[in-house]
């Protein structure tokens, strides 16, 4: 007999991990299966990401983020003491390069505060104490909440309390297709009476399968890390610039990991397709090569969201020199040679609205009593786990839509 579950998540990254720990919670008693196919849990954006767990500063008021960040960020940090996992909580100074800038610096603190966020604009000076490094205009955003962790230990800490608690894992069983009363895998039908789509890079392509996420398509980002060799003692918190708020990226910043180490990053450089982690043909798939290559092609020549001109800048980025120069700007003095080696990279599976050709900003989530769709887990996603976690399940499974 194959064998039947309550709720089958396909994707065993931060999101569907804490999204199977709210069902537990609120369901005690009901079966869970989460599925994988790769070999481990969390392999691509949430192991791979930079590992802060953000403020809520930098969203609007009416959006998801600006929900849960804080509270995400809150619990992370309990979830990470309870469990003995190491926390840098070494804060974020947001520089601004000159008097242009000074306005969205204030429209972050603006934003902060509307947020509920542990937010403060300080003097150049006050800055200075807190890093003797950094280099800003005028003013700087201090957040003191603003730290850093590493993400698969929260990720593998949280797969080790779920299977405690009687949830099921199927590793390298990839999903291939909808079918009634489950889906069809690698490892054969498995049969549930909820699907949870948390499944990141594919989450749109899995959420098309059900009927759902048909405006939208993923555009894959990728995002490349300079690690600092020289020492540890440079930088000793984040910095960032103030950020173009016409767009989900943050720019290259300065990132202390929670070991101490210093690295600057990310780009956000358009990936030709989705697992475009380096530049052999791993993974590379031609059909998604060319729908993906299309896709961004009619951006770059209808320039949607300024996309061509992001693309020139981020391509710019493979030269080292061009890297490195960015963060310079942020900081007094810096060792262009200490930076020696990239660190993994990343891909970030941004949503695109096909009708407004914009970048969506905020959490997607689509579904029914069948299945629900996770369609743009992205930055600050990984802080925001726990919380937004409770959302999806209140809102589509303890009461499930129509």
């Amino acid at each position: 007999m194959r064998p039947s579950y309550d709720h089958l998540i396909i994707g065993s990254g931060i999101v569907g991990l804490s999204i199977a720990r709210a069902i537990r919670v609120h369901q005690p008693g009901s079966s869970i299966l989460i599925i994988e196919k790769e070999p481990e849990a969390a392999q691509h954006s949430s192991g791979r990401n930079s590992g802060v767990l953000h403020a809520g500063f930098y969203y609007t008021a009416d959006s998801l983020k600006a929900r849960f960040t804080v509270s995400g960020n809150r619990a992370l940090r309990e979830y990470c003491q309870a469990k003995g996992i190491a926390v840098n909580a070494c804060g974020k100074l947001v520089v601004a390069q000159d008097q242009n800038e000074l306005a969205a610096l204030h429209e972050l603190h603006a934003r902060g505060q509307r947020n509920g966020s542990n937010v403060a604009l300080i003097s150049e000076e006050q800055a200075r104490r807190l890093e003797p490094n950094v280099r800003t205009f005028k003013e700087a955003l201090f957040s003191p909440d603003t730290a850093t962790v590493d993400p698969l230990d929260v990720c593998l800490a949280l797969k080790k309390d779920l299977i405690k608690a009687g949830v099921e894992f199927k590793f390298n069983c990839c999903y291939l297709k909808n079918i009634p009363d489950g889906v069809s895998t690698t490892q054969g039908e498995l049969k549930a009476g909820r699907i949870i789509n948390c499944a990141g890079l594919y989450a749109d392509k899995v959420a098309r399968d059900f009927g759902f996420g048909k405006n939208y398509t993923i555009i894959p980002f990728k995002g490349l890390y300079l690690k600092y060799t020289k020492n540890t003692t440079d930088i000793s918190t984040n910095i960032y610039p103030v950020p173009n708020l016409r767009n989900p990226f943050l720019g290259v910043h300065f990132t202390k990991t929670v070991d101490g180490h210093i690295k600057i990053g990310p780009t956000a450089i358009p990936a030709f397709w989705r697992e475009n982690y380096t530049s052999d043909l791993d993974h590379f798939r031609f059909s998604e090569f060319m729908t993906i290559l299309s896709q961004e092609a009619r951006l770059f020549l209808m320039n949607s969201f300024h996309f061509r001109d992001l693309a020139f800048e981020e391509m710019r980025k493979y030269s080292k020199s061009y890297f490195i120069g960015l963060a310079q700007k942020m900081v007094g003095s810096i060792d262009p040679a200490g930076f020696t080696e990239y660190t993994r990279p990343g891909i970030r599976a941004q949503l695109l609205n096909l009708k407004t050709r914009e970048l969506v900003q905020d959490f997607v989530i689509e579904g029914d009593k069948r299945s629900i769709h996770v369609l743009n887990a992205v930055s600050p996603a990984f802080t925001c786990a726990f919380p937004f976690a409770e959302f999806v399940c209140r809102s589509f499974i303890l009461e499930p839509v129509n």
